[in-house]
């Protein structure tokens, strides 16, 4: 596959639903993609799809190094086989020098080797989504929840009638609830980033805000 100057080069490894998916987007945002995977029904369909695509096992290290993989900035496996070929893959890639490589882990024994045999970032869309699913379930104020870490996360909290009208230096948010508010969605296609200290708050406002899950929760809670 041919370089662009500039631009970082992705591969994704396995073209199941979370792979398939992966693709399209990066081709969305602009980026060449390279699209592996060993089933060559998957590649006819991809080869439309992304920058190119190729048919190989990914644990097969030769076959990896005829495409060209270790000119790829980002190699992102997501393999439905089990854990051993996406172990595999990942000890491969990294031997080879590839500095980000990303792999979808099916359980935490998973995760817990990975992690060991050098993979950059683990992803668990399933549990990702069941945490930000649930959290929409229980609070009638959150939209969305993104966790950043154990102990931190990024929250869509309705602002409610009790702070509409109010604006943000009265609220004293970062102050009381130690939170910031770092946008305010007015809507989809309205969207203040780092809103001033002036900026009014409407009941059908969506405060996006990062902070300790402690201290967003008990905002939630008072302040809303």
């Amino acid at each position: 596959m041919k370089q662009k100057p500039g631009r970082k080069q992705f591969a994704v490894i396995g073209l199941g639903r979370f792979g398939g998916n992966l693709c399209k987007e990066l081709v969305r945002l602009e980026v060449d993609v390279l699209a592996l995977d060993k089933d060559l029904e998957r590649v006819q369909e991809y080869s439309k799809v992304a920058s190119h695509a190729a048919e190989l096992d990914a644990i097969d290290e030769d076959s990896l190094k005829a495409v060209g993989i270790k000119n790829f900035d980002y190699v992102m496996i997501s393999l439905g086989e089990g854990v051993q070929s996406s172990i595999l893959a990942t000890l491969i890639l990294k031997e080879l020098g590839i500095k980000q490589v990303w792999v979808k882990a099916h359980d935490e024994y998973h995760e817990k080797v990975l992690k060991k045999i050098g993979a950059d970032k683990i992803i668990h869309p399933e549990r990702d989504m069941a945490f930000r699913i649930a959290h929409h379930i229980v609070s009638e104020k959150i939209t969305d929840y993104i966790e950043l870490s154990d102990k931190y996360s990024i929250v869509e909290i309705k602002a409610s009638d009790k702070i509409a009208g109010k604006r943000l230096s009265e609220l004293e948010i970062r102050y009381e609830y130690n939170c910031s508010i770092i946008a305010i969605k007015k809507s989809e296609d309205n969207i203040l980033i780092s809103p001033s200290l002036d900026t009014q708050i409407q009941s059908r406002d969506i405060l996006v805000m990062v902070g300790s899950n402690v201290d967003l929760s008990r905002f939630e809670q008072e302040g809303v």
